[in-house]
């Protein structure tokens, strides 16, 4: 298990001023005059600033070609937000209670400005920024920078790396514990407990789905007593390092039925086709074109309900999507799930899931754990 001295170099102050740089660089070319960046993970990627509590008192970044970037604060939360690295680059206004923030804050903008705003924002801020500066107009960062945070430098990929390696140490505890007999919610609380143990500071999730409830892709644990025979689910991550895991393995109780070690090695095969078609220059659907083609030419194609895969940073689910329709071309240093996987309602599912990321020449797995159909007691 990885100790504190394996811990990487924190982010400094310039390299949050450097990531704030290439976002007002990329809202320039989407012809916006800045981006309004609120608590969430935009925020921590660019300050290291998350609020202890996320409430109705606004908190704002402001990036625009036109001014220092600048943090807007409620006055109570001043001295937290001094504290975070990222505002050592970073000019901090702060307004009190009493007064109006959205008056403070449309002194930072343009009152004819047309803005990207964090997904996370509150309806509440933004419509009363629209009150303030009615010539104004926002765009959500999904739609206009979708791959802000999508290249990750060396230091972000050696986080994710090992959250990566932590996970992998998890699932190969977990395949020596019992499964026969226990619930799905005492399995996903000893793989909680193994990714904490393994480095995790959070743990966002720990799908354990058997026999019928393998089939819900998003079953997360219930009280349901595992069996034997069944098929079950993994699929589990969190943070670590401030970086996602979130990988997906298939395990069966003793001996698998015929059926299952044949949608098994479908579903493995699929996945396999999916790592093997990321290299620089594919495109995302591409990805998910490779890995559904095998499950369709089996003939399980309306078994896989989902797309193939999503991105993964300081969340563990965000832009990029590998799904039909998404023809973003894949760059060096993108990180994303393959996950393929066949839904039988009411007999059983399986999905494999690994992170990659884009390589130079091709795809690396940051999950390298057996793909094999692990057999557990």
């Amino acid at each position: 298990m990885e100790g504190p001295a394996d811990a990487p170099t924190p982010f400094s102050a310039d390299d949050y001023l450097e990531r704030a740089k290439r976002v007002v660089a990329s809202a320039a070319e989407q012809g916006l005059d800045g981006v309004l960046v609120t608590p969430g993970p935009d925020l921590v990627w660019l300050t290291g600033y998350q609020p202890t509590a996320i409430t109705e008192r606004l908190t704002v970044l402001v990036l625009s070609r036109e001014r220092e970037p600048t943090l807007l604060v409620p006055a109570l939360e001043r001295p937290d937000a001094e504290a975070a690295e990222g505002a050592k680059g970073l000019s901090l206004k702060d307004w009190a209670d009493a007064t109006d923030p959205y008056a403070a804050a449309a002194d930072l903008l343009r009152p004819d400005g047309a803005y990207g705003v964090s997904d996370s924002a509150w309806a509440l801020h933004l419509l009363g920024l629209q009150a303030r500066l009615p010539g104004s107009t926002y765009r959500s960062l999904t739609e206009c920078l979708p791959m802000m945070r999508a290249v990750k430098d060396a230091d972000e990929l050696g986080r994710l790396a090992a959250a990566g390696a932590a996970a992998d140490a998890a699932y190969g505890e977990i395949v020596k514990r019992r499964f026969e007999g226990r619930r799905e919610t005492e399995v996903a609380a000893d793989l909680a407990a193994l990714l904490r143990e393994f480095g995790h500071e959070q743990v966002d999730f720990t799908v354990v789905g058997s026999g019928p409830n393998g089939a819900n892709p998003h079953h997360e644990a219930g009280d349901r007593v595992i069996q034997a025979g069944d098929a079950v689910v993994l699929d589990f991550g969190g943070l670590k390092y401030g970086y996602g895991s979130d990988t997906t393995r298939t395990v069966c109780v003793g001996e698998p039925s015929d059926e299952i070690g044949k949608v098994h090695e479908i579903v493995r095969r699929a996945q396999q086709a999916g790592v093997e078609a990321v290299r620089p220059g594919a495109t995302c659907q591409d990805i998910d074109r490779a890995a559904r083609a095998v499950i369709t030419d089996a003939g399980y194609g309306e078994a896989f309900i989902h797309r193939t895969g999503h991105g993964i940073g300081v969340t563990t689910h965000e832009p990029p999507y590998m799904v039909e329709g998404e023809d973003r071309p894949l760059v060096p240093g993108m990180c994303f799930s393959v996950e393929p996987g066949i839904y039988l309602a009411g007999r059983f599912g399986v999905r494999i899931e690994d992170i990659v990321t884009v390589t130079e020449d091709g795809v690396r797995r940051l999950n390298n754990t057996d793909h094999g159909l692990h057999l557990v007691e």
